[in-house]
């Protein structure tokens, strides 16, 4: 019973072989000149729709963020993000590494969400062209969000609309892309480039693979530089087939979506079970994977006591016990019914 995170569980079966057959069957191009990283390219362009689609496979998602936002921004570039935003709060200032000195703007909103308005109002400021302020560059949503949220394909466009009045770009950091795009039932074009999205971050870590991410440029323009950022970051592996090979068992026969689909059902079956429970509250909608939940103190140690493994989590009202569960593309439903039943007799 295992719902910490689904950066704990493992690796599905297909990108395992895949791997494996990338390493057994001899030699290949080094530096992402082999045919899996060519292959990953082409499958995302379909899966995007969109034929002059850029992308780059790096090994995590800091990385991902990182180097797409520095090639959206300059070192004296102002970026926009929420509070709760993986590049605000968990990232040990990778942003600001990658960009050479930018800076990270908060702009609250709830359910993790950035607040279009306010965000109209930050990027009103008259800053631009001005020497003693950070020139607004790059705005950055994270898809799902922290509170385990997601954008409507219209959410994204309102924000996109701001942001691209002000000649700024907009990255998305897609870590659960894929349970976004499940949630909401649409095509991930609609929730990424034709919202707006200039850039994303492609998530495949939390959702089956070993270690693989994309950077996704819609505006190729964008990717100019990203070959020399990689490197210089130490993310140009020699032997980029490890990684894309990953990519490639991921994104075929709909995998990808599979996965995530997998995710956020087991995620409703706790919700359902849990939410008619008395002193049982949910901190935010369950859109995707991530269930943000108040619990009586009993119920919690009863599920510890039966080995039932979460996080703790804060909450802003003293006194209350708030945690996070997280399912993820392997959870069994055996292992759900089990933490309900404990919690239901608690």
């Amino acid at each position: 019973m295992n719902f910490r995170s689904d950066n704990e569980v493992g690796a599905h079966p297909s990108v395992i072989e895949a791997v494996s057959r990338a390493f057994s069957s001899g030699s290949a191009f080094s530096y992402g000149a082999d045919d899996w990283t060519q292959r990953v390219e082409r499958r995302l362009r379909e899966l995007f729709d969109k034929p002059d689609l850029v992308a780059f496979p790096v090994v995590t998602g800091t990385a991902a963020n990182g180097l797409a936002l520095a090639c959206c921004t300059p070192p004296w570039g102002a970026i926009f993000c929420h509070p709760t935003a993986h590049i605000a709060a968990e990232e040990t200032g990778a942003p600001e590494f990658y960009t050479a000195g930018a800076r990270l703007f908060r702009i609250d909103g709830a359910e993790g969400k950035v607040d279009p308005v306010k965000l109209a109002q930050a990027l009103a400021q008259p800053v631009y062209g001005v020497p003693h302020f950070p020139q607004p560059a790059a705005v950055s949503i994270t898809q799902a969000t922290e509170c385990g949220t997601v954008y409507a394909p219209e959410e994204v466009a309102a924000i996109a609309t701001s942001t691209h009045r002000h000649g700024l770009k907009l990255h998305m950091d897609g870590a659960r892309f894929a349970n976004a795009v499940a949630y909401v039932g649409c095509s991930p074009a609609e929730l990424s480039w034709k919202a707006g999205v200039d850039v994303l971050s492609f998530g495949a870590t939390k959702n089956g693979v070993m270690a693989a991410e994309a950077v996704v440029f819609f505006n190729a323009e964008l990717a100019r530089d990203f070959a020399y950022r990689s490197k210089r970051g130490g993310h140009l592996l020699s032997k980029m087939r490890l990684v894309s090979a990953q990519l490639d068992a991921y994104l075929t026969d709909g995998l990808w979506l599979d996965n995530a689909r997998h995710a956020n059902t087991m995620a409703r079956r706790l919700v359902a079970g849990l939410t008619p429970l008395k002193g049982t509250q949910l901190m935010y909608p369950v859109d995707a994977n991530e269930i943000f939940v108040v619990m009586p103190a009993h119920m919690h140690d009863a599920l510890q006591d039966g080995g039932a493994k979460y996080h703790p989590w804060p909450s802003d009202r003293p006194g209350e016990r708030a945690f996070r569960l997280v399912t993820a593309f392997d959870t069994d439903p055996a292992d759900v019914d089990r933490f309900l039943s404990i919690a239901k007799s608690a």
